[in-house]
């Protein structure tokens, strides 16, 4: 290793100089950027990255402080001081300051609380102009003055700096940012992967922090605390003031500026932070799990119908293990798919369907090692043979010393996949890096140590073997209907579950195949063969090019075929993608057609599991998917072995053997998939049902869901053929790939397929409907999972034709400007729930605006707020200074003409426009140039013609999830807080409880003499003068007016023209859709999609490379 190259130069000639670590870091082979690694006098370590042609600028700051820290009687306070912390700073003290700043530069953050770390990150664009410029530097003071005031890169450190600087922790964001905190556990209470990990990790060891409650809730940090007589924002402060120190911090800035100026600035901005010399977290002397943990077995019951099968083995921590990572060699073998795998061997048995397996480090000094096994029908009923099969190849692999041929492998791979690492998104960088900087490695291996296998070590990986015992592991089975004995309830997230010892007999059946011979191991069960796909031809022809081009050609264009071609000319990587659509109008055409090739699809991908592991393991994945224009068939990755990859997937597509056990297993799978996408959060599930409303054609979960029942394995035998002869051929071959190379491609697809051709009047056609101005129609779906408690909305404005370039341009613009008003009202200061989203919705030939949010308050009344908001935001757009509106619309230009970061963002792009039929390639460009010349005024009338609730001419259609909760106890809870809170302000004590009861017992739906007469009769048990208690009613008459107004108490359900109408307090009639056929069919549809321009503009047919 080379050692550390240490510079001392001055900087800037400040006394106080940063250490200069390293500036040479193993990098992959295209990468452009510079690096820098120093530590301030107050030891905060930072790596600086000058990236001179990035458009994007981040900086991010990783804590060495998490949710393993929480104090015991206030689990979550790490995750809650994180959310507290963006709340204002004694520099910069308005609460959204930052967010604003970030919005108005094309930005945005985030942060996330973990186990032993608190993540902060953000990004915004390199200029503040609108055109890029090139990368500057500055040699004077003055030009650094210049330098700082024109760039969005300082100005965002500036603010970011101040919250671990001088944060205020402001007393009036304190409750609404605690039921943030709530809300987003409240949100993942239902989700089957928080509710099995903190089942895990409540059955752990109690001495362990992993056995904590990491996310916290109201109760939590508020209730409790409270009836303690904790002040909670000194709790807060305190945590902060003990746990955030300057040398426990790693920051990572990515900009367009030097590395001096970066240098300059970070010490500038982030000298200030306080250094207590605390050291590193570490738990060496506590393990996660103990004698009384292991041996044990955990029987729950999940949420979604799901069967799996876990084994958990107490595992070392390999963090000092960098170099050959000897988790992974068991990894790749336990986790193997291919020929002689356990999986291989219990999914020919009809006992499983998949199989993952790796070692999870929890914190320095503790980690596990983890093997989960999907399970079929028949599979649970023998999860103990299974269980068995696990063992015995753990034997067979400690039996035969460690393989440095598959090492290498790995090693082989490892090296392939660094070399060519493309880069990724601005914040992703930095916020990744700023965690690994806290793992011990060295600094120059900062981008390639988590990457790189560097060495075999047998020594090592032996060592590694010896946890995988049977006397160190924990049995977990996952299934709603086994054993069904269930007798415990886990605390946080109520997950029912039955706990008890491992049987000693079947201790001793694992302990038996262990000990017993080879021989009396099953034969199927064997290392994996060499492997093929590991790619040896890695040349790349670069080229230089004045600009990379913006669009593919069109190399081949006749009745059967379209192919379109692109040579990479801006990334120089050896990888590629083809991209097939076998358009047809058979796929989508009825739901049984629908659900017949989703169970074609998914016999396809059952048939190629050990074929395609090798492949998927050395860079190269395909999949199979099935749309409304017909099936999608796609390879990707590195180009060397991409042609043998798409040859064998095309001729398991034509000579797909359906066989009745595998079809009978891939059947009951996906009619689980299907009965567990209800039990998704529903802000995952309203989309589904905006998408169907919004297109002329499609169907949903539970159309799909009845014709399944029905259909048998001689159903796809007859069906996939008929659909594979008539099809039109779309392809896509872009990368690393010659022309003459993407013509055979499409000929390969030809030949083994010969399909017939499609005429284009037999191709399907997507439409959109067409909303009528002035409509306001609301669809409401109730929620399947009765334990659910949020409701959800998506609120949609529908604009027109996304094609309509000027009228998108404004849309854009007014969602722009929009975005962060909107988190701040509807999630910040109202707290209407943790998921809030606002901007457009632009698909297939529909474009709008809309504010999704998931809340526990009924989507009526998060209707009218919506409203309110609406109304509010006209007002300060029509306020809006012209230097604020040139600003956002320099944001917006700037996210529009965003670089691209990676070959497959282009890919992407590429294969968007195409599947759109519009083949929009320059649509960027073309949004640009219509936004330009836009003015405040052309927003303000855009605003008030398709947005403000005032509208006459406004097209509304909202979707309401409806949870199934009590409405009355909504109601209650609403009114008693809005009570409690006029008496507080009155200066009279309250008993929440004594309140509670009084409004209770008020007959529902409350009207407003009942809730004022129950008012009245708790303030008389109080005794209070007579003069209070005329005024607290006479408060309280209009208050509860006011909380009656946003619930359901003011609806009225009206029958006019055979249609059902709901009438809200607030004056409109939305018309609520009982029947969507009949709905569809009275509205117009739109244009089908089309090509903005003549597809032969793009025609390249002459063949030349």
């Amino acid at each position: 290793m080379t050692p550390p190259v240490t510079m001392t130069e001055p900087i800037n000639n400040r006394t106080a100089q940063p250490e200069r670590l390293t500036e040479n870091l193993e990098r992959p082979t295209l990468d452009d950027r510079s690096y820098r690694v120093i530590r301030l006098a107050n030891h905060l370590e930072a790596l600086l990255i000058h990236d001179p042609e990035t458009d994007k600028v981040s900086g991010a700051l990783d804590v060495n402080v998490g949710s393993f820290s929480d104090a015991e009687d206030m689990p979550g306070i790490a995750h809650a001081v994180e959310h507290l912390l963006f709340m204002g700073t004694e520099k910069y003290p308005k609460e959204n300051a930052y967010n604003q700043y970030l919005t108005s530069h094309s930005g945005h953050s985030n942060a996330y609380t973990a186990a032993t770390s608190t993540n902060y990150y953000f990004e915004v664009g390199a200029s503040s102009k609108t055109s890029t410029s090139d990368a500057t530097s500055a040699s004077s003071p003055q030009d650094l003055t210049a330098l700082k005031a024109e760039s969005p890169l300082y100005g965002a450190l500036d603010r970011f700096a101040q919250f671990f600087v001088a944060p205020l922790f402001l007393e009036e964001t304190l409750d609404r940012e605690l039921k943030a905190v709530d809300s987003e556990n409240k949100k993942n209470l239902q989700n089957d992967t928080w509710r099995l990990h903190q089942l895990n990790k409540s059955l752990s060891n109690p001495e362990h922090p992993y056995n904590h409650f990491s996310t916290g809730s109201y109760k939590t940090l508020h209730d409790e605390p409270l009836a303690r007589g904790v002040k909670i924002r000194d709790e807060f402060m305190k945590f902060y003031h003990t746990h955030y120190s300057a040398n426990r911090m790693k920051l990572v800035v990515l900009g367009r500026e030097s590395l001096d100026d970066l240098e300059s600035w970070v010490e500038e901005l982030f000298s200030a932070v306080p250094n207590k010399n605390l050291s590193r977290l570490r738990w060496d002397d506590v393990a996660p799990y103990t004698e009384k943990e292991l041996g044990m077995q955990i029987f729950a019951k999940p949420v979604f119908e799901m069967r799996n099968l876990e084994l958990d083995f107490l595992y070392q921590d390999e963090e000092e293990l960098y170099e050959s990572q000897p988790g992974r060699y068991f990894s790749h073998l336990i986790g193997h798919e291919g020929p002689g795998s356990i999986l291989a061997y219990i999914k020919a048995k009809g006992w499983a369907n998949g199989l993952s397996a790796g070692a999870q480090p929890l914190c320095p000094g503790s980690a596990i090692f983890v093997v989960k096994v999907k399970l079929t029908e028949e599979g649970l009923k023998h999860y103990k043979e299974v269980t068995k099969t696990i063992f015995q190849y753990i034997a067979m692999m400690r039996e035969s010393p460690p393989q440095e041929w598959i090492v290498d492998e790995m090693k082989r791979m490892s090296e392939v996949d660094f070399k060519y690492k493309q880069k990724s998104p601005a914040s992703r960088t930095t916020s990744s890096l700023s965690g690994i900087m806290q793992r011990p490695y060295p600094r120059e291996l900062l981008l390639s140590g988590p990457s790189l296998i560097r060495k075999f070590n047998a020594e090592a990986i032996n060592k590694a073997a010896t946890y995988l015992r049977p006397d160190n592991f924990r049995l977990t089975l996952i299934s709603q209907d086994f054993p069904g004995d269930w007798d415990q309830k886990e605390k946080w997230y109520g997950t029912e579950y039955k706990y008890e010892k491992i049987p000693e007999d079947f201790l001793a059946e694992i302990n038996n195949v262990v000990a017993s011979p080879a021989s009396d191991r099953p034969a199927e069960l064997h290392l994996p063969h060499k492997n093929e796909f590991i790619p040896n031809r890695l040349e790349v022809e670069k080229k230089e090019v004045e600009e990379p081009l913006k669009t593919p050609k069109l190399i081949r264009n006749d009745e059967n075929v379209r192919t379109w071609f692109k040579k990479d000319d801006r990334f120089w990587v050896p990888k590629a993608s083809v991209l097939i659509t076998l358009r047809s109008p058979l796929v989508s055409l009825t739901p049984l057609n629908t659900v017949v090739s989703h169970l074609y699809r998914e016999l396809v991908y059952d048939a190629l599991v050990e074929y395609s592991y090798d492949a998927e393991i050395s860079g190269l994945n395909y999949s199979v998917a099935a749309h409304a224009p017909g099936l999608d068939v796609s390879v990707s990755g590195y180009n060397d072995k991409m042609a043998v990859l798409l040859e064998k997937v095309l001729i398991s597509m034509r000579d797909l053997e359906v066989s009745e056990d595998r079809f009978n297993i891939i059947k009951e799978r996906l009619a689980r998939s299907f009965r567990n996408w209800e039990y998704q959060q529903p802000y995952h599930q309203v989309g589904v049902f905006s998408r169907w409303l919004t297109t002329e054609k499609g169907w949903i979960n539970e159309q799909l869901l009845a014709e399944l029942h029905n259909v048998t394995a001689a159903d796809v035998r007859a069906f996939f053929p008929q659909l594979l002869a008539q099809v039109h051929i779309e392809l896509l071959a872009h990368g690393n790939i010659y022309k003459e190379d993407a013509l055979k491609l499409t000929d390969m697809v030809e030949s083994i397929l010969k399909p017939k051709i499609l005429p284009s009047s037999q191709w399907p056609i997507r439409r959109s409907l067409l909303l009528p101005p002035g409509c306001n129609f609301v669809y409401e779906r109730n929620l399947r999972d009765p334990a659910n408690v949020n409701h959800c909305i998506e609120y949609m404005l529908y604009i027109g034709d996304p094609l309509n370039r000027q009228r998108k341009a404004k849309l854009l613009l007014m969602a722009q400007m929009a975005d962060e008003p909107a988190f701040d009202q509807l999630r910040t200061k109202e707290q209407l729930g943790y998921v809030v989203f606002s901007g457009p919705t632009i698909s297939n030939m529909w474009a709008g605006y809309r504010i999704l949010i998931q809340s526990e308050k009924s989507p009526e009344y998060l209707e009218g707020r919506i409203d309110a908001f609406l109304t509010q935001f006209g007002q300060m757009l029509h306020d809006m200074k012209d230097e604020d509106f040139e600003g956002h619309k320099r944001s917006i230009i700037n996210k529009r003409l965003e670089k691209l970061k990676n070959l497959s963002q282009e890919t992407n792009r590429f294969w968007n426009h195409v599947l759109s039929e519009c083949y929009d390639f320059e649509s960027a460009d073309h949004d640009v140039e219509h936004l330009t010349p836009l003015t405040k005024q052309d927003v303000v009338e855009f605003f008030n013609q398709f947005i403000s609730p005032t509208s006459p001419t406004r097209a509304k259609l909202a979707v309401h999830m409806l949870a199934q909760s009590s409405p009355a106890a909504e109601q209650d809870e609403q009114v008693v807080k809005l009570v409690s809170e006029l008496l507080t302000a009155n200066k009279v004590a309250v008993k929440d409880d004594d309140l509670q009861k009084h409004f209770e017992a008020v007959e529902k739906p409350a009207k407003q003499d009942d809730l004022v007469a129950a008012l009245s009769s708790y303030l008389g048990e109080l005794k209070l003068e007579a003069d209070v208690v005329t005024k607290v009613v006479e408060q309280g008459k209009a208050a509860l007016a006011a909380a009656l107004t946003e619930t359901e108490s003011q609806k009225e359900v009206v029958e006019a023209d055979g249609e059902t109408h709901v009438k809200l307090g607030n004056g409109t009639t939305p018309v609520v859709i009982h029947d969507v056929h009949a709905w569809k069919a009275g509205l117009e549809v739109s244009k089908g999609a089309r090509p903005v321009q003549d597809l032969s503009d793009f025609e390249e047919i002459e063949a030349k490379l």
